[in-house]
């Protein structure tokens, strides 16, 4: 690797499988990192991070699920000549308030906003893709999307426009520097429109329900999660009933030079390819 490689993080990911496929096809000599990856990389394993971060000028970082280990990280990518860091964190997290939500991103965000490295961070709404590769999925397929929100709406975001952006910023060195970005998409839905705009794509019934916030807490512990990631997640709607994250930005617009791609478009690249079929 020569010493313009940019590092990913969670590179067997969601966003980081997209990020370093966007930079690969830009040319960008790239060291993908992960605990299944060839150079391993795992939060709770110090000891192997130096190696990750040899000869890397610039780091895709997505924070770990604790707070804390990142103010080692960003120490140990300073002492290694890391010039730049790229975090992927949650979307209004100056506005969580005393929440006990994102906790880990919070710390993160310290941690890279408070180092001497060139860095921005970028704030992500609810991805789209969470209706298809995660905690949304199961549901959808089984017919019923079950969760604590109501009519507050969300301006969910494509994991591809984070992608971009992520690829984008990385790429261009100096432009994006001390910036923080709201990455939102073109309009909010509320998790019933969303559902039923999937159900109709996908020509078969799915319905929406809202229930409490202690109803889906013990749906999660049900299917197997531990009782405080059921908290967290939970946690999560607390803020979106408050409206904390409803509103839309032109962020997207800012840095990619165009529109954010619309849930629509999302669901019917989707529903195509049989995603929601059981």
């Amino acid at each position: 690797m020569s010493n313009n490689t940019t590092l990913v993080l969670g590179a067997t990911g969601k966003s980081g499988r997209r990020v370093a496929a966007r930079l690969r096809l830009r040319g960008t000599p790239v060291r993908t990192a992960s605990r299944s990856s060839s150079t391993r990389f795992d939060w709770s394993e110090p000891d192997g991070w130096d190696a990750a971060l040899q000869g890397v000028t610039a780091a895709y970082v997505i924070a770990p699920t604790v707070p804390g280990p990142v103010h080692d990280f960003v120490a140990r990518a300073e002492a290694a000549g890391v010039q730049r860091l790229v975090l992927l964190s949650g979307r209004g997290a100056d506005d969580w308030g005393d929440s006990t939500f994102g906790l880990d991103m919070r710390s993160a965000e310290d941690a890279v906003r408070g180092s001497a490295l060139e860095w921005t961070v970028l704030r992500a709404s609810n991805f789209n893709q969470n209706f298809d590769e995660d905690l949304f999925h199961a549901p959808l397929v089984a017919g019923e999307l079950a969760l604590p929100a109501g009519a507050v709406p969300e301006p969910f975001v494509d994991l591809e426009d984070i992608a971009d952006a992520a690829a984008a910023v990385l790429a261009e060195p100096g432009r994006h520097a001390g910036r923080i970005y709201e990455l939102t998409g073109p309009r909010a839905l509320t998790f019933a429109e969303a559902a039923e705009l999937i159900s109709r794509a996908d020509g078969r019934p799915i319905t929406y329900k809202q229930i409490s916030s202690g109803e889906y807490v013990a749906a999660l512990v049900e299917e197997g999660w531990p009782e405080d990631a059921a908290h967290h997640v939970a946690e999560m709607f607390v803020l979106m009933e408050r409206g904390v994250f409803a509103a839309t930005t032109d962020d997207l617009a800012t840095v990619l030079g165009r529109a954010p791609r619309t849930f629509e478009d999302y669901v019917l690249r989707t529903a195509a390819a049989g995603a929601w079929r059981a």
